[in-house]
Protein backbone atom coordinates (compact mmCIF):
# COMPACT_ATOMS: atom_id res chain seq x y z
CA UNK A 1 0.00 0.00 0.00
CA UNK A 2 3.00 2.13 1.08
CA UNK A 3 4.58 1.76 -2.12
CA UNK A 4 1.15 2.32 -4.12
CA UNK A 5 0.76 5.74 -2.35
CA UNK A 6 4.78 6.65 -3.01
CA UNK A 7 3.97 5.32 -7.05
CA UNK A 8 0.27 8.24 -6.90
CA UNK A 9 2.44 10.78 -5.66
CA UNK A 10 5.75 10.02 -7.67
CA UNK A 11 3.27 9.86 -11.01
CA UNK A 12 0.95 12.97 -10.48
CA UNK A 13 3.92 14.76 -9.09
CA UNK A 14 5.93 14.16 -11.99
CA UNK A 15 3.15 14.61 -14.72
CA UNK A 16 2.26 18.18 -13.00
CA UNK A 17 6.25 18.70 -12.77
CA UNK A 18 6.82 18.39 -16.44
CA UNK A 19 3.69 20.73 -17.73
CA UNK A 20 4.55 23.22 -15.96
CA UNK A 21 8.38 23.25 -16.59
CA UNK A 22 6.93 23.89 -20.55
CA UNK A 23 5.94 26.86 -19.19
CA UNK A 24 8.50 27.86 -17.28
CA UNK A 25 11.12 26.99 -19.83
CA UNK A 26 9.77 28.63 -22.98
CA UNK A 27 8.77 31.57 -20.80
CA UNK A 28 12.63 31.87 -19.95
CA UNK A 29 14.08 31.48 -23.61
CA UNK A 30 11.63 34.44 -24.47
CA UNK A 31 13.02 36.44 -21.34
CA UNK A 32 9.69 36.62 -19.69
CA UNK A 33 10.00 37.56 -15.68
CA UNK A 34 8.45 34.42 -13.86
CA UNK A 35 7.27 35.41 -9.99
CA UNK A 36 6.55 31.69 -9.14
CA UNK A 37 6.98 28.08 -9.92
CA UNK A 38 4.75 25.95 -7.79
CA UNK A 39 4.04 22.08 -7.57
CA UNK A 40 0.09 22.59 -5.76
CA UNK A 41 -2.27 25.09 -4.64
CA UNK A 42 -2.65 27.21 -1.97
CA UNK A 43 -0.04 27.80 1.27
CA UNK A 44 3.69 27.11 0.69
CA UNK A 45 4.64 24.24 2.07
CA UNK A 46 8.94 24.09 1.42
CA UNK A 47 10.61 25.99 -1.02
CA UNK A 48 13.21 28.42 -2.06
CA UNK A 49 13.98 31.71 -3.56
CA UNK A 50 16.27 32.19 -7.04
CA UNK A 51 16.60 35.76 -8.39
CA UNK A 52 13.33 36.66 -8.54
CA UNK A 53 11.30 33.51 -8.79
CA UNK A 54 9.43 31.66 -5.56
CA UNK A 55 10.32 28.13 -6.10
CA UNK A 56 7.48 26.05 -3.88
CA UNK A 57 5.79 22.78 -3.01
CA UNK A 58 2.44 23.80 -1.93
CA UNK A 59 -0.64 22.39 0.72
CA UNK A 60 -3.29 21.04 -2.35
CA UNK A 61 -1.65 18.60 -4.29
CA UNK A 62 -4.15 18.83 -7.03
CA UNK A 63 -1.99 20.75 -10.08
CA UNK A 64 0.69 23.45 -10.50
CA UNK A 65 0.80 26.85 -11.33
CA UNK A 66 3.77 28.91 -12.99
CA UNK A 67 3.28 32.58 -12.40
CA UNK A 68 4.51 34.58 -14.46
CA UNK A 69 5.00 38.54 -14.50
CA UNK A 70 2.28 41.02 -16.01
CA UNK A 71 -0.07 37.89 -16.95
CA UNK A 72 -3.28 39.29 -16.19
CA UNK A 73 -2.10 42.53 -17.60
CA UNK A 74 -1.67 44.13 -14.56
CA UNK A 75 1.88 46.50 -13.51
CA UNK A 76 4.56 44.68 -12.14
CA UNK A 77 7.36 47.05 -9.61
CA UNK A 78 9.92 44.35 -9.47
CA UNK A 79 9.83 43.49 -13.45
CA UNK A 80 10.59 45.87 -16.53
CA UNK A 81 8.47 45.93 -18.47
CA UNK A 82 9.98 43.89 -21.62
CA UNK A 83 9.58 41.25 -18.94
CA UNK A 84 6.06 41.38 -18.66
CA UNK A 85 4.20 38.46 -20.16
CA UNK A 86 0.80 40.60 -21.41
CA UNK A 87 3.57 42.98 -23.35
CA UNK A 88 4.91 40.07 -25.60
CA UNK A 89 3.46 39.47 -29.07
CA UNK A 90 0.56 37.01 -29.05
CA UNK A 91 3.01 34.16 -31.22
CA UNK A 92 5.40 34.55 -28.04
CA UNK A 93 2.21 33.91 -25.74
CA UNK A 94 0.88 31.55 -27.65
CA UNK A 95 4.00 29.26 -27.27
CA UNK A 96 4.07 29.87 -23.77
CA UNK A 97 0.88 28.64 -23.13
CA UNK A 98 1.28 25.47 -25.71
CA UNK A 99 4.44 24.34 -23.90
CA UNK A 100 3.00 22.55 -21.25
CA UNK A 101 0.60 20.18 -23.26
CA UNK A 102 3.79 20.04 -25.47
CA UNK A 103 6.05 19.14 -22.60
CA UNK A 104 3.44 15.69 -21.86
CA UNK A 105 4.12 14.92 -25.06
CA UNK A 106 7.55 15.05 -24.57
CA UNK A 107 7.92 13.02 -21.47
CA UNK A 108 5.96 10.49 -23.08
CA UNK A 109 7.98 10.06 -25.68
CA UNK A 110 11.15 10.01 -23.31
CA UNK A 111 9.28 7.01 -21.45
CA UNK A 112 8.50 4.83 -24.43
CA UNK A 113 12.34 5.88 -25.43
CA UNK A 114 13.67 4.31 -21.73
CA UNK A 115 10.96 1.15 -22.17
CA UNK A 116 12.25 0.93 -26.03
CA UNK A 117 15.84 0.46 -24.81
CA UNK A 118 15.54 -0.96 -21.38
CA UNK A 119 12.82 -4.39 -23.02
CA UNK A 120 12.80 -3.91 -26.91
CA UNK A 121 10.02 -3.80 -28.72
CA UNK A 122 6.89 -5.75 -27.47
CA UNK A 123 5.75 -8.50 -29.71
CA UNK A 124 2.17 -9.81 -28.86
CA UNK A 125 2.87 -13.85 -29.72
CA UNK A 126 0.40 -15.82 -31.59
CA UNK A 127 -0.55 -17.97 -29.10
CA UNK A 128 -4.37 -18.80 -28.48
CA UNK A 129 -5.83 -17.82 -24.95
CA UNK A 130 -9.39 -19.50 -25.86
CA UNK A 131 -11.93 -20.45 -28.63
CA UNK A 132 -15.13 -19.39 -29.59
CA UNK A 133 -18.01 -21.73 -29.30
CA UNK A 134 -19.68 -22.71 -32.72
CA UNK A 135 -16.62 -20.38 -34.28
CA UNK A 136 -14.65 -21.41 -37.58
CA UNK A 137 -12.16 -22.12 -35.09
CA UNK A 138 -13.73 -24.21 -33.07
CA UNK A 139 -15.23 -26.61 -36.19
CA UNK A 140 -11.62 -26.56 -37.39
CA UNK A 141 -10.23 -27.91 -34.01
CA UNK A 142 -8.12 -25.23 -32.48
CA UNK A 143 -7.84 -25.52 -29.02
CA UNK A 144 -6.36 -23.19 -25.93
CA UNK A 145 -2.22 -23.24 -25.72
CA UNK A 146 -1.91 -23.53 -29.28
CA UNK A 147 0.93 -21.66 -30.66
CA UNK A 148 -0.17 -20.48 -34.49
CA UNK A 149 3.64 -21.05 -36.62
CA UNK A 150 2.27 -20.44 -40.05
CA UNK A 151 -0.67 -19.85 -42.62
CA UNK A 152 -0.72 -21.04 -45.89
CA UNK A 153 3.27 -21.43 -45.46
CA UNK A 154 3.97 -18.14 -44.37
CA UNK A 155 5.70 -17.91 -41.16
CA UNK A 156 3.99 -16.30 -38.08
CA UNK A 157 5.80 -14.15 -35.45
CA UNK A 158 3.55 -11.95 -34.12
CA UNK A 159 -0.38 -11.90 -33.24
CA UNK A 160 -0.78 -8.94 -35.52
CA UNK A 161 0.97 -10.39 -38.19
CA UNK A 162 -2.01 -13.45 -37.71
CA UNK A 163 -4.53 -11.21 -37.83
CA UNK A 164 -3.30 -9.71 -41.01
CA UNK A 165 -2.95 -12.68 -42.89
CA UNK A 166 -6.18 -13.84 -42.09
CA UNK A 167 -8.33 -10.65 -42.98
CA UNK A 168 -5.94 -10.60 -46.27
CA UNK A 169 -7.60 -14.11 -47.03
CA UNK A 170 -10.73 -12.56 -47.76
CA UNK A 171 -13.15 -15.43 -46.54
CA UNK A 172 -10.91 -18.85 -48.33
CA UNK A 173 -10.13 -21.28 -46.41
CA UNK A 174 -6.32 -21.47 -44.70
CA UNK A 175 -3.87 -23.94 -43.76
CA UNK A 176 -2.67 -23.26 -40.78
CA UNK A 177 0.09 -24.75 -38.82
CA UNK A 178 0.31 -24.93 -35.03
CA UNK A 179 2.42 -26.22 -32.11
CA UNK A 180 -0.10 -27.46 -29.47
CA UNK A 181 2.11 -28.94 -26.65
CA UNK A 182 5.19 -29.68 -29.14
CA UNK A 183 2.77 -31.37 -31.41
CA UNK A 184 2.99 -30.24 -34.80
CA UNK A 185 -0.60 -30.30 -36.66
CA UNK A 186 -1.90 -28.07 -39.80
CA UNK A 187 -6.02 -27.43 -38.99
CA UNK A 188 -8.04 -26.18 -41.77
CA UNK A 189 -10.27 -23.01 -40.84
CA UNK A 190 -12.12 -20.72 -43.24
CA UNK A 191 -12.78 -17.50 -41.71
CA UNK A 192 -16.29 -16.32 -41.33
CA UNK A 193 -17.38 -12.05 -41.92
CA UNK A 194 -18.50 -11.34 -38.58
CA UNK A 195 -19.50 -7.81 -37.13
CA UNK A 196 -18.37 -6.75 -33.94
CA UNK A 197 -17.85 -3.68 -31.98
CA UNK A 198 -14.52 -2.19 -30.79
CA UNK A 199 -12.73 -0.36 -28.67
CA UNK A 200 -14.49 2.83 -29.25
CA UNK A 201 -18.01 1.36 -29.88
CA UNK A 202 -17.86 1.04 -33.40
CA UNK A 203 -19.33 -1.63 -35.43
CA UNK A 204 -16.56 -3.31 -37.45
CA UNK A 205 -17.17 -6.23 -40.08
CA UNK A 206 -13.83 -8.71 -40.47
CA UNK A 207 -13.07 -12.06 -41.69
CA UNK A 208 -12.47 -14.01 -38.31
CA UNK A 209 -12.11 -17.55 -37.17
CA UNK A 210 -12.87 -16.99 -33.27
CA UNK A 211 -9.81 -17.13 -30.86
CA UNK A 212 -8.72 -14.96 -28.66
CA UNK A 213 -5.29 -14.13 -27.51
CA UNK A 214 -3.59 -15.28 -24.56
CA UNK A 215 -1.48 -11.95 -23.64
CA UNK A 216 1.79 -13.28 -23.98
CA UNK A 217 4.41 -10.93 -24.88
CA UNK A 218 7.48 -11.30 -26.45
CA UNK A 219 10.08 -8.59 -26.23
CA UNK A 220 12.47 -8.36 -29.12
CA UNK A 221 15.96 -5.94 -29.42
CA UNK A 222 15.50 -2.70 -31.01
CA UNK A 223 18.11 -2.05 -33.80
CA UNK A 224 19.74 1.65 -33.61
CA UNK A 225 18.23 4.53 -30.80
CA UNK A 226 14.67 3.05 -30.71
CA UNK A 227 13.59 7.25 -31.18
CA UNK A 228 11.60 6.41 -33.85
CA UNK A 229 10.10 3.61 -32.35
CA UNK A 230 9.57 5.35 -28.94
CA UNK A 231 7.62 8.16 -31.62
CA UNK A 232 5.75 5.40 -33.07
CA UNK A 233 4.52 4.41 -29.87
CA UNK A 234 3.57 8.18 -28.86
CA UNK A 235 1.85 9.16 -32.20
CA UNK A 236 -0.10 5.87 -31.70
CA UNK A 237 -1.37 6.32 -28.25
CA UNK A 238 -2.34 9.95 -29.02
CA UNK A 239 -4.63 8.98 -31.90
CA UNK A 240 -6.04 6.20 -29.74
CA UNK A 241 -6.63 9.02 -26.97
CA UNK A 242 -8.31 11.63 -28.72
CA UNK A 243 -10.31 8.61 -30.72
CA UNK A 244 -11.35 7.92 -27.48
CA UNK A 245 -12.56 11.23 -26.70
CA UNK A 246 -14.41 11.37 -30.13
CA UNK A 247 -16.52 8.28 -29.40
CA UNK A 248 -17.47 9.78 -25.97
CA UNK A 249 -18.54 12.63 -27.57
CA UNK A 250 -20.42 10.48 -30.18
CA UNK A 251 -22.27 8.45 -27.45
CA UNK A 252 -20.11 5.21 -28.81
CA UNK A 253 -18.33 4.82 -25.39
CA UNK A 254 -20.91 5.65 -22.28
CA UNK A 255 -20.33 8.92 -20.42
CA UNK A 256 -19.96 6.34 -17.06
CA UNK A 257 -16.79 5.51 -18.72
CA UNK A 258 -15.25 8.59 -17.85
CA UNK A 259 -12.91 8.68 -14.64
CA UNK A 260 -11.52 11.44 -12.47
CA UNK A 261 -8.69 11.47 -9.64
CA UNK A 262 -10.07 8.17 -7.83
CA UNK A 263 -9.99 6.39 -11.20
CA UNK A 264 -6.56 7.63 -11.74
CA UNK A 265 -5.30 6.65 -8.52
CA UNK A 266 -6.67 2.86 -9.37
CA UNK A 267 -4.83 2.55 -12.24
CA UNK A 268 -1.91 3.91 -11.03
CA UNK A 269 -1.89 1.46 -7.92
CA UNK A 270 -2.79 -1.64 -10.84
CA UNK A 271 0.16 -0.30 -12.52
CA UNK A 272 2.82 -0.34 -9.39
CA UNK A 273 1.66 -3.64 -8.53
CA UNK A 274 3.12 -4.90 -12.04
CA UNK A 275 6.23 -3.28 -11.70
CA UNK A 276 8.38 -0.19 -12.72
CA UNK A 277 8.08 -0.88 -16.43
CA UNK A 278 4.17 -1.39 -16.26
CA UNK A 279 3.72 1.82 -14.13
CA UNK A 280 6.23 4.18 -16.68
CA UNK A 281 3.87 2.64 -19.32
CA UNK A 282 0.52 4.05 -16.92
CA UNK A 283 2.51 7.33 -16.48
CA UNK A 284 3.00 8.00 -20.03
CA UNK A 285 -0.43 7.18 -21.47
CA UNK A 286 -1.65 9.62 -18.35
CA UNK A 287 0.56 12.20 -19.54
CA UNK A 288 -0.37 11.73 -23.31
CA UNK A 289 -4.30 12.65 -21.79
CA UNK A 290 -3.14 15.43 -19.84
CA UNK A 291 -1.63 17.10 -22.99
CA UNK A 292 -4.80 16.45 -25.19
CA UNK A 293 -7.35 17.26 -22.27
CA UNK A 294 -5.19 20.81 -22.11
CA UNK A 295 -5.07 21.40 -25.43
CA UNK A 296 -8.83 21.29 -25.71
CA UNK A 297 -10.53 24.42 -27.13
CA UNK A 298 -11.79 24.68 -23.70
CA UNK A 299 -11.42 28.51 -22.04
CA UNK A 300 -9.74 28.34 -18.65
CA UNK A 301 -7.41 25.42 -20.36
CA UNK A 302 -4.04 26.19 -22.16
CA UNK A 303 -6.34 25.22 -25.32
CA UNK A 304 -8.80 27.86 -24.81
CA UNK A 305 -6.01 30.66 -24.34
CA UNK A 306 -4.13 28.98 -27.30
CA UNK A 307 -7.29 29.66 -29.10
CA UNK A 308 -7.46 33.47 -27.94
CA UNK A 309 -4.04 34.01 -29.29
CA UNK A 310 -4.14 32.81 -32.30
CA UNK A 311 -7.52 34.89 -32.85
CA UNK A 312 -5.71 37.85 -32.04
CA UNK A 313 -2.80 36.66 -33.94
CA UNK A 314 -6.03 36.33 -37.25
CA UNK A 315 -7.18 39.73 -36.22
CA UNK A 316 -4.14 41.41 -35.06
CA UNK A 317 -5.66 42.76 -32.12
CA UNK A 318 -6.41 41.70 -28.46
CA UNK A 319 -10.00 40.62 -28.50
CA UNK A 320 -12.73 42.33 -26.45
CA UNK A 321 -12.16 41.56 -22.51
CA UNK A 322 -15.64 41.38 -21.61
CA UNK A 323 -16.01 38.39 -24.19
CA UNK A 324 -13.34 36.92 -23.05
CA UNK A 325 -14.36 37.26 -19.89
CA UNK A 326 -17.39 35.84 -20.13
CA UNK A 327 -16.06 33.08 -21.89
CA UNK A 328 -13.70 32.27 -19.07
CA UNK A 329 -16.48 32.03 -16.85
CA UNK A 330 -18.16 29.94 -19.61
CA UNK A 331 -15.42 27.25 -19.57
CA UNK A 332 -15.09 27.12 -15.82
CA UNK A 333 -18.89 25.99 -15.37
CA UNK A 334 -17.80 23.22 -18.40
CA UNK A 335 -14.87 22.43 -16.60
CA UNK A 336 -17.13 21.91 -13.26
CA UNK A 337 -19.41 19.75 -14.88
CA UNK A 338 -16.77 17.29 -16.52
CA UNK A 339 -14.98 17.32 -13.06
CA UNK A 340 -18.28 16.21 -11.39
CA UNK A 341 -19.25 14.03 -13.74
CA UNK A 342 -15.98 12.36 -13.58
CA UNK A 343 -16.47 12.03 -9.75
CA UNK A 344 -19.56 10.59 -9.90
CA UNK A 345 -18.66 8.19 -11.92
CA UNK A 346 -15.67 7.36 -9.71
CA UNK A 347 -17.95 7.29 -6.27
CA UNK A 348 -20.46 4.98 -8.17
CA UNK A 349 -17.94 2.72 -9.21
CA UNK A 350 -16.62 2.27 -5.57
CA UNK A 351 -20.03 2.19 -4.86
CA UNK A 352 -20.67 -0.43 -6.66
Amino acid sequence: MITSIIAIVLVLGGLIFFHELGHFVVARVFGMGVKAFSLGFGPKLVGFTSGKTDYKISLIPLGGYVALAGEQGEEETDFADDKLFSHRPAWQRLCVVAAGPLFNFLLAFLIYWFLVMAQGQAVILPLVGGVLPDSPAAAAGFAKGDMVEAIDGAPIDSWTRMVETIRAADGRSLQVAVDRAGAKLTLTVTPHVSTFKNLFGEDVTVPMVGINQAGQVRYEPIEGIGALTALQHTWAMSEVVVKGFLSIIERLIPVESVGGPIMLAQMVHESAQNGLYALLGMMAIISINLAIINLLPIPVLDGGHILFFALEIVFRRPLNDRWKAMSMRVGLLILLLLMSLAIFNDVRRLLG
